[in-house]
């Protein structure tokens, strides 16, 4: 079966038949030329060391030279192959905070906003790993199980909201513990956990399931959101529009401060690293550094159909014109009919 890979660009084939008009309109204007010059039997003699026949040859293997040239560059392919194609990575899941002081507006446009940016941009980064989302507030879930497919794994991140979870409150521990049943329990590396999250563990088993996550083998990368002089967390009314703060049953307005330190002892445990988020996002280029340059696993491998390319042998035709074209001489060595010296 025939198949062009470059079908689009079929439409530089028309170059061929202007160069031909090319060559004719030239011809035609030096015959013209020629004739006012002269009478043709004169002009025949003067230019009786120009073969004009090979001329007109050299203009048609130009013509020749240029449409396989073109047409190569559609290429060509006849016949397939089985390609088999193995994906190496590791496996990373990204768990999210999804609770109401994610809400606060110490980074624009808001705590929420900003992880789902960084979750984004992390998963535009791999290349091969499997990625999964887990949401948490006052407890977990897996809102996307571990996938090769992050077109999949961004259209659920986009749905993400402070609604998601019904049951209030900021679980860290909620969440280190789902991620330790979502790995698989027989391996003990290749797993990565990103956390995202203000810090505020309400549960405060946090760094007992850091340890029992470095058991199995799982590496936690914590990434600070918020600022530690903390801020008031917006409330919305039902239509979507802000009445005011949250308050506590006293009526004082709740203020959410960024707890960096349960989150670096996290990531220590279990031979990670903390990152406060940053504007500018450098420390998503930190973190897939570190996750990058770790040892890798096959996560499974696909057979491609893959076409033969049949352009070579146009190629070599064409070379072969080409270099016959620029050794074919249009001069003819005139014979001499006598040569000798005066005495």
């Amino acid at each position: 079966m025939l198949r062009f890979a470059n079908q689009q660009l079929f439409y530089l084939l028309w170059l061929v038949p202007l160069l031909a008009v090319f060559y004719w309109y030239v011809f035609k204007k030096k015959n013209q030329a020629i004739r006012k010059f002269g009478s043709p039997e004169l002009m025949e003699k003067l230019m009786s060391g120009t073969r004009r026949r090979r001329q007109h040859l050299k203009s048609v293997l130009m013509v020749f030279c240029a449409g396989l040239l073109l047409f190569s560059l559609t290429r060509p392919q006849v016949g397939t192959r089985l390609e088999e194609v193995r994906r190496e990575g590791q496996d990373i899941l990204v768990a999210i905070d999804v609770s109401k002081s994610m809400l606060a507006e110490d980074i624009r446009p808001s705590r929420l906003e900003k992880a789902k940016r960084e979750i984004s941009l992390i998963i535009d980064k791999l290349q091969g790993d499997r990625i999964g989302i887990i949401a948490f507030a006052g407890e977990a879930f897996v809102q996307c199980p571990l996938t090769l497919d992050y077109g999949a794994a961004k259209l659920l991140l986009s749905v993400i909201n402070v609604d998601l979870i019904p049951v209030p409150g900021t679980n860290v521990s909620a969440a280190l513990r789902k991620a330790i049943e979502t790995f698989e329990q027989k391996e003990r590396k290749h797993k990565i956990l990103i956390l995202i999250t203000d810090g505020e563990d309400h549960e405060g088993k946090a760094e007992e399931f850091a340890e029992a996550a470095a058991i199995e083998g799982i590496v936690i990368y914590t990434v600070g959101i918020g600022t530690p002089e903390g801020v008031p967390i917006p409330d919305y009314d039902e239509t979507g529009n802000r009445i005011g703060y949250k308050k506590d049953r006293d009526g004082q307005t709740v203020v959410s401060k960024l707890d960096s330190y349960t989150l670096e002892k996290i990531a220590l445990t279990t031979s990670g690293k903390y990152y406060n988020a940053t504007p500018d996002e450098s420390e998503l280029d930190l973190i897939y550094e570190a996750i990058s340059s770790g040892e890798k696993k096959e996560l499974g491998s696909m057979n491609f159909t893959q076409f033969e390319d049949r352009f070579q042998a146009i190629l070599i035709l064409f070379l072969v014109i080409a270099v016959s074209e620029f050794f074919l001489t249009e001069k003819v060595r005139l014979k001499k009919e006598w040569q000798g010296r005066f005495r």
